[in-house]
């Protein structure tokens, strides 16, 4: 038991250093240096072949033979992988790293996370660490050398299934509590900005061309007026930002809501990305939808990391971020959690390569004039400057798409100069009667009632007519959820009729 608690086992000491990181090349570590450079031999390999024939024969022979079985587990892995991991393409532009230098960080961040990982699980083996930095067995051995030359990690012991495990030295546990005094991040190894910035502008929605046809597809289920595909369908292939308007329950946040489904490919998003050896945490399992089923459950061996593209990214749907009343001007600007000490992003930032959707405008604790001249700059250069705690500066893309949505009118809100910047205003209007009962119907499939013609003319003659109520697209679902009620609480057959539609509409409605 070490001087922290932690678990070191050294009863079994290797023979020669030699020997032991011979055997080091389990099969997952072999197969992650065949996929780096299948003809570079390990360091400790070449060392020894100079100085001490005799010594290496027997483990040269053990390492091709674990070569020749990772061979097959590489080949096996690959042809079991999901189809998009063969054919997503992102390799291309976030292709793995294969040596420290090109991770993009410097060496003492990385070491840094190094000892804080096996500092949290006390011992650890190579494939863990592979997999808790995201970076592949050739890169981890390499850091763990060298924090051994540090005396920051102790010669590994190997467990029952042959695999070395790594513990912390005294010195190695100072090393990591100061870490953490000064950084609290614990995860996968950052995406330098510079990679980030490359990689935010290769995938920008913008580049992406909306048709008429397309978004009639990806809105097929859905019931809005043609006046409204016709009008926001142009607006999604421009660059500036949207505001729609209307009066309450016209369909404004449902339709945007449901934006998305027409920029449906899988962008990357990283786990972090680093400035100047800090990190910033920016994905957000509650906003960032993560395709790779593999990745979402944080089963990435060693061999998967091996690979296809850089697994510091994660394969995602494009993000849509929504925020309302709740709204304030910290909430753009990069944030320091005192509590977990770790850089948190800005909701922008976090938006990146999808939707921002700015429901209610207008009713925030920060006035619509004030937030846009936060973002003039970035609306117009699509380009977005933070900063940091320690008054570090530094500029991110602002790839995404914006959109405004109130029930006031654009003139209440901000003045000429500010309206003419947002490109198109469009407004929500109530629906037709024939697009209403379309609805009407379609809610009643949802709800598991049967309603005929007779009892939809009901409504509309005898209630909307007479009191002047509009067709909004909200209505049905409103009312029919609490003619459900009703018949679930009474018992019920599963029938709108005119007590029921009555009741709901008294209950509903104020006099």
């Amino acid at each position: 038991m070490g001087l922290f608690g932690f678990s070191r086992q050294n009863d079994s000491q290797p023979e020669s250093e030699t020997q032991e990181e011979a055997l080091t090349a389990s099969p997952a570590e072999s197969a992650v240096q065949l996929s780096v450079e299948s003809s570079q031999l390990p360091k400790e390999a070449d060392d020894t072949e100079i100085d001490e024939p005799d010594i290496t024969t027997e483990p040269v022979v053990l390492d091709e033979a674990h070569e020749n079985l990772a061979q097959a587990r590489v080949v096996e892995s690959q042809a079991s992988l999901p189809e998009e991991d063969n054919n997503h393409g992102f390799a291309s532009y976030a292709p793995k790293p294969g040596s420290i230098e090109e991770t993009g960080l410097h060496i003492n961040l990385l070491l840094e996370l190094l000892i804080k990982h096996i500092y949290r699980s006390g011992v650890s083996d190579l494939q863990q660490l592979s997999k808790d930095l995201c970076l592949s067995g050739s890169i981890v051995k390499a850091l763990l050398d060298e924090a051994k030359q540090k005396a920051w990690v102790e010669n590994p012991s190997s467990n029952d299934n042959g695999q070395f495990r790594y513990s912390l030295s005294n010195i190695g546990t100072l090393e990591a509590e100061k870490a953490f005094l000064k950084r609290g991040y614990l995860g996968p190894a950052p995406i330098p900005l510079e990679l980030y910035q490359k990689v935010s502008k290769i995938q920008s929605n913008r580049t992406q061309v909306l048709t008429e046809a397309e978004m009639r597809e990806g809105f097929g289920d859905l019931v809005f007026p043609d006046e409204v595909i016709n009008s926001v369908g142009p607006a999604l292939n421009s660059t500036k930002p949207i505001l729609i308007y209307g009066g309450a329950g016209t369909g404004k946040s449902y339709f945007c809501r449901h934006l998305n489904r027409l920029f449906g490919e899988t962008v990357l998003i990283p786990y972090a990305i680093e400035i100047n050896n800090e990190i910033i945490q920016v994905f957000d399992p509650e906003l960032h939808h993560v395709k790779d089923q593999h990745q979402a459950s944080n089963v990435v061996s060693a061999l998967r990391i091996a690979d296809g593209y850089d697994r510091r990214w994660l394969a995602c749907e494009r993000p849509l971020l929504v925020t309302g009343g709740e709204l304030t001007l910290s909430m753009l600007e990069v944030q320091f959690d005192n509590a977990s000490r770790c850089f948190l992003p800005p909701i922008q930032l976090k938006a990146n390569n999808g939707i921002l959707f700015l429901d209610d405008l207008g009713r925030q604790r920060v006035t619509p004039k004030e937030l846009f001249n936060r973002w003039i700059l970035p609306l117009e250069e699509r380009r977005d400057f933070l900063a940091l705690q320690n008054g570090q500066h530094f500029e991110v893309p602002f790839e995404l798409l914006l959109l405004f949505s109130t029930n006031l009118t654009p003139q209440e809100l901000i003045d000429d100069a500010f309206l003419r910047r947002l490109g198109y205003k469009i407004q929500f209007q109530p629906l037709s009667k024939e697009l209403y009962q379309q609805i009407w119907f379609r809610e009643c499939e949802r709800f598991e009632l049967n309603c005929d013609n007779q009892q939809f003319d009901y409504l509309i003659n005898m209630l909307h007519q007479p009191n002047n109520k509009p067709y909004l697209a909200c209505y049905p679902r409103d009312i029919l959820s609490i003619v459900r009620d009703q018949v679930l609480f009474k018992n019920l057959p599963n029938s709108v009729n005119r007590e029921l539609i009555d009741f709901a509409w008294q209950s509903y409605f104020v006099a």
